[in-house]
């Protein structure tokens, strides 16, 4: 079956996520499903009946940014049936997808990031350990959730301060350490090896009492549960920790193309997005600071004949 070939595409010769996988299976499903109901084939999909389902989406609330995630499931659907002699023209080749409202990054302000890790109160023992350097590693590296759970305890290298992440499409890339992050990966290794005996290079970076890998949805609950003292915002994730790495860099004078190196990024437009929130905050400092930047009191107030 051509979706099955497709998906065995995406894993093992682009080598993209399960995550990924899974998505384009759902939506490429979903897809399908609708087809079916007009009794027409994946394989014969016309553009007037990928336009048709994209309003359907839309009509049953769909958000334009969920439209063309699932427009992009066909696209790369279409692209690889006709690399393969399936189909001779793409049905979505001419299908324009619908507009999307610029969304910036939601990050979280420096002061609080501080006050999350010099005024929490964290577990006792290897637990608190853990959701420390769990935390660390997120916000002082700026890596993935999915990389953070792939770590090995052999890609801490603590003398060099250096870590080696595989990032999307088995892309490796080594990241510093900070010396504060290093003493935090130090200590929960020698707790570690109290409780559990020395781990091997192999093993899981990051697991909890039991030496288990921590789950997905433990890091994502725990990301929230501490986010939540230190800030009211409604996003907290790990992937906010991301973009807060990204722009307290950009805020702090990072050169942008060294942000896209430590992010992994494969182009500098994803990079780029993350300027966006520090020039909003320069155009204030402007404002208020410079004399005809239009927010000093002395613009309205001249003494000057």
């Amino acid at each position: 079956m051509l979706l099955d070939r497709f998906l065995d595409h995406l894993a093992y010769e682009k080598r993209c996520s399960p995550h990924t996988v899974a998505a384009y299976r759902r939506d490429l499903e979903q897809f399908q499903a609708h087809l079916a109901g007009a009794g027409v084939p994946l394989e014969q999909a016309t553009d007037r009946l990928v336009r048709a389902w994209m309003m359907t989406l839309m009509e049953a609330g769909d958000s334009p940014r969920t439209v063309n995630r699932k427009l992009s499931a066909l696209r790369g659907f279409y692209r690889f049936a006709r690399l393969t002699g399936t189909i001779t023209t793409e049905p979505t080749a001419l299908v324009d997808p619908p507009r999307t409202p610029k969304r910036l990054p939601e990050f979280v302000e420096e002061v609080r990031m501080d006050r999350l890790f010099e005024a929490t109160t964290w577990p006792e023992g290897y637990e608190g350990a853990v959701h420390r350097c769990m935390l660390e590693l997120l916000y002082g590296t700026g890596m993935r959730l999915a990389e953070l759970l792939g770590l090995k305890v052999g890609d801490a290298d603590l003398r060099a301060g250096t870590l080696k992440v595989l990032g999307k499409r088995n892309k490796e890339r080594i990241l510093p350490l900070a010396p504060a992050l290093c003493a935090s990966l130090a200590d929960l290794l020698a707790q570690r090896a109290v409780l559990q005996g020395r781990p091997l290079p192999g093993a899981p970076l990051l697991v909890d009492e039991r030496g288990e890998p921590l789950a997905r949805r433990t890091v994502q609950r725990l990301v929230v549960h501490y986010l939540s003292g230190v800030t009211p915002q409604q996003k907290r994730s790990p992937h906010v920790l991301r973009h807060t790495f990204a722009t307290h860099m950009l805020e702090n004078g990072a050169d942008l193309n060294a942000v896209k190196e430590l992010l992994g990024h494969a182009g500098l437009a994803a990079t780029q997005v993350y300027t966006h929130n520090t020039v909003e905050k320069l155009r204030k400092v402007h404002a208020l600071a410079h004399p005809r930047g239009g927010g000093r009191a002395s613009d309205q107030h001249s003494n000057e004949p």
